[in-house]
C-alpha cells in the first residue's frame, strides 16, 4: 500500500487509516461529523496527496488535451483551470479530471503547458490512456510522486492564510490558480477549485516540502481552530454539493451526458474522443439520468447498489452515492433512474431490505447555505 509524504503525521494525530485507492489514508480524526462542521463553519486541512498530477507540454499540447478531454481548453488563459472528462472509445468516462493552463516558462518558443490533476485510482490507466493517444508533439511528464497536495478548506481559509503569503489569496477567483512563495516554499501552486463547496483553496508543493507545508498551515490557523479533516467528512461535504464522485456516480459505462456533464461535453469544440456519440444522445436522448434525491423524513441512509423503483416496487435505477447529510440532518443520495423519472419533485422509492424509503427527487446542490438548514 503507498503512504503520502504526510503519513507519519496522520498517525501521530492519531488518525483512523484505512486502504483508500491504494493509499494508507486518514479517514477521520475527531470524527466525520465533526470535522465535516469544521470545514462547513471554520477552516479545516486535508491531505489529498494521493491525486495524480500530469504535465502535458509541447508545441501541439493543447491538441493532446483537446482530444482526450470534453471540455474546450482552448478557452484557458494562463492562470485558469477547468473541470473536464476523458472520454472513452464507447461514450464512458476514463476519468474526471481539472486542466490548469500553466505560464509558459518551462517551454521553448510557440509550446505551451497544462497540468492535468486526476484521481487517485485512476493514475496508471489514465496515464496509459493519455499516452496511447498521444501523436502529436507534446511530451508527457507524471510528476504524481513527486507532488504533494493540501486543500484548506472552509470560509475562514482564506482569512488564516493570508499571513503565509504575498499573493492576495482573496483575489483568486472560482477555478483559477497562481504560483508563488507560500509559508515561505517557492513555486507553489494554489488554486481555487475546492470540493467542499465551502470556500477555500488548494496548495501543489514538492513532496519533500509537504511536512514543512503542513505544520506552516495549521500554525497559521491555530487562531482559527484549524483541524485536520479526513476524506470521509471530504465525501459527505462533496455529496452535500452534488459533485460526483468517480467509481460511484461516474466510471468507464456512464455518458456525461447522463450523468448531467453535458455543460462540460463541448461538441461544438470540433473533434475528440467519443463527440459522435454525445451528439447522438443529445439529438435522440438517453434512457437514464443521474438525479440527485433526499429523505426528509427517513434516518435510515441510501447505499451504493441500492434499487431505486417506483410506487409499484418496479425497478427504474440505482443509487450511486448516499450519506446522512451532516448540514440537513436527514438523508441525500444520487443515483441513476430512467428519463421519466429525473424531473424534480417526482416520488421516487429507495430499496433497503424489505422496506422501501420514498425520496423525493431534487436538484443538487443539497445544501445551500444557512438558508439551507
Amino acid at each position: 500500500m503507498k503512504t503520502t509524504p504526510l503519513t507519519a503525521i496522520h498517525e501521530a494525530l492519531g488518525a483512523k487509516m484505512t486502504p483508500f485507492a491504494g493509499y494508507n489514508m486518514p479517514i477521520s480524526y475527531s470524527g466525520l461529523k465533526e470535522e465535516h462542521h469544521q470545514v462547513r463553519n471554520s477552516v479545516g486541512v486535508f491531505d489529498v496527496s494521493h491525486m495524480g498530477e500530469f504535465i502535458i507540454r509541447g508545441k501541439e499540447a493543447l491538441d493532446l488535451i483537446q482530444k482526450v478531454t470534453s471540455n474546450d481548453a482552448s478557452k484557458l488563459a494562463i492562470g485558469d483551470a477547468q473541470y473536464t472528462c476523458m472520454p472513452n472509445n464507447a461514450g464512458g468516462i476514463v476519468d474526471d479530471c481539472i486542466v490548469y493552463r500553466l505560464t509558459e516558462e518551462m517551454c521553448s518558443d510557440g509550446e505551451q503547458a497544462f497540468m492535468m490533476v486526476v484521481n487517485a485510482s485512476n493514475i496508471e490507466k489514465d496515464w496509459a490512456w493519455i499516452t496511447q493517444a498521444n501523436t502529436f508533439d507534446t511530451q508527457l511528464i507524471n510528476i504524481s510522486d513527486q507532488t504533494a497536495l493540501l486543500a484548506v478548506q472552509g470560509p475562514k481559509a482564506i482569512e488564516a492564510m493570508q499571513p503565509l503569503t504575498g499573493t492576495d489569496l482573496g483575489g483568486l477567483k472560482f477555478y483559477t490558480f497562481t504560483k508563488g512563495t507560500f509559508a515561505g516554499i517557492d513555486n507553489v501552486l494554489i488554486s481555487a477549485t475546492g470540493y467542499t463547496g465551502a470556500g477555500g483553496l488548494e496548495l501543489y508543493v514538492s513532496a519533500d516540502k509537504a511536512a514543512e507545508l503542513w505544520n506552516a498551515v495549521m500554525e497559521a490557523g491555530e487562531s482559527f481552530g484549524i483541524k485536520p479533516i479526513g476524506l470521509g467528512a471530504r465525501d459527505t461535504l462533496r455529496l452535500e454539493m452534488g459533485y460526483c464522485l468517480y467509481g460511484n456516480d461516474i466510471d468507464d459505462t456512464t455518458s456525461p451526458i447522463e450523468a448531467g456533464l453535458g455543460w462540460i461535453t463541448k461538441t461544438k469544440k470540433g473533434e475528440f474522443i467519443s463527440r459522435d456519440t454525445f451528439i447522438k444522445q443529445r439529438e435522440e436522448g438517453v434512457s437514464r439520468r443521474l438525479v440527485g434525491f433526499e429523505l426528509p423524513d427517513e434516518r435510515r441512509v441510501p447505499r451504493n447498489g441500492y434499487p431505486i423503483v417506483d410506487e409499484a416496487g418496479t425497478t427504474i435505477g440505482q443509487v450511486t452515492s448516499g450519506t446522512l447529510s451532516p448540514s440537513l440532518s436527514y438523508p441525500i443520495g444520487m443515483g441513476y433512474v430512467k428519463e421519466a423519472y429525473k424531473a424534480p419533485g417526482t416520488t421516487i422509492y429507495v430499496q433497503a431490505g424489505r422496506k422501501n424509503l420514498a425520496a423525493k427527487v431534487v436538484r443538487p446542490p443539497f445544501y445551500k447555505g444557512t438558508e439551507g438548514k
